[in-house]
């Protein structure tokens, strides 16, 4: 059993070996496992793990850290983040929130952190919030805003700017990584062709959605954990560092890249089941 962690910050190294990517959507405990609603005994009901993905990602990115949950017999759920807008992807996960049964732990990886914080603001039923290298913003404040507080981001000069049509007409500007750099820039460190595969998938992200301001701050009130990748070229790890210890959140630091469920899945995996295990113990 891994000691309860303390809120400041600790280090660990980095682990070797990365993910190869596929569809993680929903997965569920074997019967008699952990991640069923039951309350026998007393005992507080095991949560169901919600892992959001962030941009320029989808849900395979969360494929190894999902393997190892499952190992050990909890119930996962990997929605797909529409990356359209702040308010409507909140509202898309709070969506899905409210269908599950059960305490919640609500894990966020880059913009997923911003949509966690609002979506789970009001339901009693998300107990933990889990920021993987990720936005955790005060209400007024943007995901480009908090990029920008230090310095360290390389992301802008490696994007490239999309058009798509709006449902009201007109155009919308997306942005996604070029390819060339995406290895460099998202994923330093995972394997050529895993990396590869994820920049021909990357999942583009609206410029309005990370120029939205958030409306909640759910981890005001929700107890929180957060995971800074300090070799991260997307938001500097000063920032991630600034916004968890402003959270309050029991923070660790792993030397990988913005891409770490993908790079470093067990340090993640190791980080939520500690979220878990305050679950349970109703702490």
């Amino acid at each position: 059993m891994n000691p309860p962690i303390s809120r400041r910050t600790v280090t660990t190294s980095l682990l070797a070996g990365a993910a190869a990517l596929g569809t993680a959507g929903v997965a569920h405990a074997a019967p008699g496992a952990a991640g069923r609603p039951a309350t026998g005994h007393g005992r507080p009901a095991d949560p169901t793990i919600v892992l959001i993905h962030g941009a320029f990602a989808d849900g395979s990115s969360w494929r190894a850290v999902v393997q190892r949950l499952l190992r050990q017999g909890h119930r996962v759920l990997v929605p797909a983040l529409p990356l359209r807008g702040l308010a409507s992807d909140a509202a898309y996960i709070r969506s899905v929130l409210e269908s599950v049964s059960g305490p919640i732990v609500l894990v966020g990886h880059s913009y997923g952190g911003a949509v966690i914080s609002q979506a789970a603001a009001g339901l009693p039923r998300v107990k933990a919030l889990v920021y993987i290298a990720a936005f955790v913003p005060e209400i007024g404040e943007s995901a480009l805003q908090l990029t920008g507080k230090f310095p360290g981001s390389t992301l802008g000069q490696a994007t490239v700017t999309q058009h798509y049509p709006l449902p009201g007409g007109g155009e919308g500007e997306e942005l996604v990584i070029r390819k060339d750099l995406f290895r460099n820039q998202f994923a330093a460190g995972v394997p050529v062709p895993t990396a590869q595969v994820m920049a021909a998938g990357q999942r583009p992200i609206t410029l309005a959605a990370l120029q939205e301001p958030a409306t909640a701050a759910a981890w005001k009130k929700i107890p929180s954990w957060y995971l800074v990748a300090t070799e991260d070229r997307n938001i500097p790890p000063a920032a991630e560092h600034w916004m968890a210890e402003r959270a309050g959140a029991h923070t660790v630091a792993v030397r990988a890249p913005h891409a770490v469920s993908v790079s470093d899945p067990g340090p993640v995996t190791d980080l939520i089941l500690r979220a878990v295990r305050s679950v349970r113990s109703g702490h």
